[in-house]
């Protein structure tokens, strides 16, 4: 019988490419990605592990942080069909990808299938034939420290998730969520927002000049600007601090100042006085990692780093460039070779410098070596041979340029400083008399593209020029004349500090070393996905749920927020992934602590008193008292005597300024319209318009008893606050309706969230309109109680036809559904968000939303007897290190003796 090997890969994308390069004598199967996590629900824990006191924690804190991991029931068949390959094959190679999750897979992978064959690792970094030719003929043992710290990571996320979500539950609001790396990406994002709240903008004005160096020059005209005033340095953005207050000796130019020195230099005369040119010399960028990726696919093409790591995973899958997830800015030698290949014979010879260039990693505790994200293979195809198209070929163009360009030569040029000196009519300039002034040009030409041929990096800062901007200046030399065409005062403001987009987070989160390349896009989704920040254009925009959660994490957990302490968390993972830490000190130092400082237990044990009021509660600056709240249904702003108003969920927390909160309570009394009495209790009936709709209420007395509970109804869809009638605002709170009794069954006529209803015990029928609650005749109830149920979902309408996804190639629409707007391509649905409106939506947002559904994985349906059920699952707890050892051992084809969970 012929040898047979199983490979196994994450994806079947991977698997159906991989196969299609190694032949008969291999089966390629995917894991369809993780196998087994710590359970997520009371249902899937074990049932001999209930009754533990940290069972709902997933991990025995008790017994070195020994977890339970569970199958899930989606990858049961996935299990199955691997363990039937097994017992045709002679070896296994795990094919999982080089990183610590990974390795971590394919120790998963391993431990639950328990092959009787020898078991090997097989890595690589590109899938083309060569490299998996190459990785097949060189396979290696698993590396089990990879696997000890991704499963520290996994432990530490757990504790620290499992530990504070509950906290906010019952001091913020329910099902809300923290995360070691998530809150404090939420942090920085808030801190930003304070930082704009408490700006003050400053005021200053300077002058520029349209200068004329005669007919002969090349150009004659030029731009300079003013610079200083009787040898005082003007003032600019720089000189004054965030409160708006001038923090050095710079002068301060007013608009009356501004105009005079300008009247006075168009009288005057002006000259050069200094001429500084310099050679200008710019080398390339390094090739794309991860993170740089994800910044520029932002910047360039308004890819979320979401969508930048699912297109990157799409082109790696299908052999256009090298793994996605990497720290390194290394080529290897075939790829340089590949590189100068292609630069020869695209640009030529001049734009290849003499030696190729050589980049090393400027991330501290780089991760696992694998080269920098590159075009695949051995010859680089240019986008127009790649047969690519939409976002794929957007992002690999993308790639293949920029890899290019780390091996092509400088650009080169000229950089030109010119200071010209103005003297004129004396000016009295802030109670100071002058005569003189200076002003100054600044210009560079490229002589030499260089690199900036095939690729100019972008920034998140709007004033910074780009690297391959020119601004010529004619010849000048010192003395020479000039004349003024034009000079204009401008007036200028200080800015508030600019609110993180994605691209900027990331390289934010990247500096302070706090996550890893391959969790920052899911971060970003997840701080997005629970509401903590919403996007307005690119910027990302704190809301004021995440103010409440921040505040309450930096009083009680400070250190679980700490920007160094989070950075020390991600080193100590790096040390176990060396092998030159245990993981179990890392976790001992952060749940039990240390004599020196508590640990996450001690710390959630002993939360001091907080009054959820006072934690969602903020003063709005000014002189009104007016105080901002987190409430159940959003935020709102009260005043002294108790008037309330909601928050538009868009406006952002520096937007709320004490005369925009005015305005809000303002216009909320307005809309707030007394209807009448009502008979049956002589209270007022107020119409108002809430954050679900107008509504009805009855306002109490401050002397009602307490169980005394104010009727509340919502307006049918026809009525509005301004039009509703009395006699209907009685109708409305009068509701349920009994239209009459069928065999001692009491039938009812109801208003509910989806639409009239009638009720008879626990049947209920939709009603054809509201009105017919009024209506509606007794025979006529049962007639459509009688009838049978609709079963099955309704055919949505399409509301906005959006294209087809890029990903699957299926149609993707808006539709209207039960709960709202929706976006579907078929298979998968995503609501809107609150941000989104069907008018509003775009293809490139619906795609994106689509993208972060697929990625979060389908929601496993439960019934009752499946939940029973899971307490039968099998566990496997962590192996001890001697086990781990053994574990690792198998992988070369060593016998070891069958490991079993060890007791709690």
């Amino acid at each position: 019988m012929a040898h047979k090997t199983l490979v196994i890969v994450e994806s079947p994308t991977k698997a159906t490419k991989i196969a299609s390069y190694l032949g008969p004598d291999y089966i390629v199967e995917s894991s369809r990605g993780h196998i087994r996590d710590l359970p997520t629900t009371a249902a899937e824990i074990p049932a001999k592990y209930k009754k533990e006191p940290w069972a709902r924690l997933g991990v025995d804190v008790d017994h070195d942080f020994a977890p339970i991991y569970v199958v899930s029931s989606d990858k049961k068949a996935t299990i199955a069909t691997l363990k039937k390959d097994l017992a045709d094959v002679d070896q296994v190679l795990l094919a999982t990808d080089e990183d610590r999750e990974g390795e971590a897979i394919a120790w998963h992978l391993l431990e639950a299938l328990k092959p009787k064959v020898p078991v090997k690792r097989m890595v690589f970094h590109e899938i083309t034939p060569a490299a998996i030719q190459a990785a097949v003929k060189a396979p290696r043992q698993l590396d089990m420290d990879l696997v000890d710290a991704q499963e520290t990571r996994r432990i530490l996320d757990r504790l620290y998730g499992y530990e504070i979500s509950p906290v906010l539950w019952r001091k913020v609001l329910p099902r809300l969520s923290a995360g070691r790396v998530q809150s404090v990406a939420t942090r920085l994002i808030v801190d930003r927002e304070k930082e704009r709240i408490a700006f003050r903008s400053a005021a200053f004005w300077d002058v520029t000049a349209r200068l004329d160096a005669g007919a002969s020059a090349q150009p004659p005209q030029f731009t300079a600007r003013l610079t200083q005033v009787a040898g005082q340095k003007l003032a600019t953005g720089r000189d004054f601090s965030a409160q708006g207050v001038l923090t050095s000796s710079a002068l301060v130019l007013n608009e009356t100042g501004a105009e005079a020195i300008s009247a006075a230099i168009r009288q005057g005369t002006l000259a050069v006085a200094e001429v500084d040119a310099r050679p200008y010399t710019r080398h390339p960028y390094e090739p794309f990692r991860t993170t740089t990726l994800q910044q520029e696919a932002g910047r360039k093409l308004g890819f979320s780093a979401q969508r930048t790591m699912s297109v990157a995973q799409q082109l790696y899958e299908a052999g256009w460039i090298t793994y996605m997830r990497t720290d390194s800015v290394t080529l290897s030698d075939q790829a340089i070779s590949a590189a100068r290949a292609a630069i020869s014979q695209l640009f030529g010879a001049k734009y290849l410098p003499t030696k190729p260039r050589l980049y090393a990693s400027k991330v501290k505790n780089a991760q696992e070596a694998h080269e920098a994200i590159r075009p695949a293979g051995d010859v680089f195809r240019s986008p127009e041979q790649s047969g690519l198209a939409g976002e794929q070929l957007r992002l690999y163009e993308l790639v293949w340029r920029r890899t290019l360009a780390s091996q092509m030569a400088d650009a080169a040029g000229q950089s030109v400083t010119v200071k010209i000196d103005a003297h004129h009519a004396e000016v009295d300039i802030d109670g100071q008399a002058t005569d003189h002034s200076r002003l100054q040009a600044s210009g560079r030409t490229i002589t030499f593209a260089g690199f900036l041929k095939a690729y100019v990096a972008s920034s998140d800062d709007p004033d910074q020029s780009s690297d391959d901007a020119q601004a010529q200046l004619p010849q000048l030399t010192a003395g020479q004349s000039l004349t003024a065409v034009e000079l204009t005062p401008v007036a200028h403001q200080t800015k508030p500090p600019a609110r993180y987009t994605e691209p900027s987070l990331v390289a934010r989160l990247e500096d302070l070393e706090i996550g890893r390349p391959s969790t920052y896009a899911s971060i970003i989704r997840t701080i997005t996905a629970r509401d903590y920040v919403f996007k307005q254009g690119s910027a990302l925009v704190p809301t004021w749920l995440a103010f409440s959660v921040t505040r309450l994490l930096e009083e009680q957990f400070p250190q679980l927020v700490d920007y160094a302490f989070t950075a020390r968390m991600e080193s100590d993972l790096d040390a176990v992934a060396r092998g030159d830490e245990r993981r179990l000190d890392v976790l001992n130092q952060f749940y039990f602590g240390l004599p020196d400082h508590q640990g996450l237990q001690q710390l959630v044990n002993q939360l001091d008193d907080v009054d959820p009021r006072q934690l969602s509660s903020f003063a709005i600056s000014g002189d009104e008292g007016l105080i901002l709240h987190v409430g159940k249904f959003g935020p709102y702003v009260e005043d002294p005597l108790g008037r309330r108003a909601q928050v538009p969920e868009d406006l952002a927390p520096d937007e709320l300024t004490e005369p925009r909160a005015l305005q809000l309570l303002d216009t909320a009394a307005v809309a707030d319209r007394i209807v009448g009495q009502a008979a049956a209790t002589g209270y007022d009936i107020v119409a108002k318009q809430g954050r679900f709709g107008p509504y009805l209420t009855e306002v109490l007395p401050e002397d009602a008893p307490k169980s005394v509970k104010a009727r509340t109804a919502g307006l049918f869809k026809s009525m509005t606050v301004d039009d509703v009638t009395l006699e209907q605002a009685e109708a409305l709170l009068a509701l349920p309706r009994v239209v009459g009794q069928i065999d001692g069954e009491t039938i009812t006529a109801q208003n509910g969230r989806y639409g009239a209803y009638l009720k008879r015990g626990t049947t209920s029928r939709s009603l054809p309109s509201e009105e017919s609650i009024f209506t509606i005749s007794l025979d006529e109830a049962k007639q459509l109680l009688d009838q049978a149920p609709v079963r099955g979902p309704r055919a949505a309408t399409i509301l906005k036809e959006l294209g087809n996804d890029p990903v699957n190639d299926q149609a993707v629409t808006v539709k209207s559904g039960r709960f709202g707007p929706y976006i579907t391509d078929g298979e998968t649905n995503v609501t809107l968000r609150q941000d989104d409106t069907v008018e509003t939506i775009t293809a490139q947002r619906a795609f994106e939303l689509l993208a972060e559904k697929r990625a979060k994985g389908p929601t496993p349906k439960r019934s009752r007897s499946s939940a029973k059920s899971a307490g039968g699952r099998k566990a496997a707890a962590s192996k001890t290190s001697s086990t781990r050892k053994a574990t690792a051992a198998k992988t070369s084809g060593a016998k070891t003796s069958k490991t079993t969970a060890p007791k709690p």
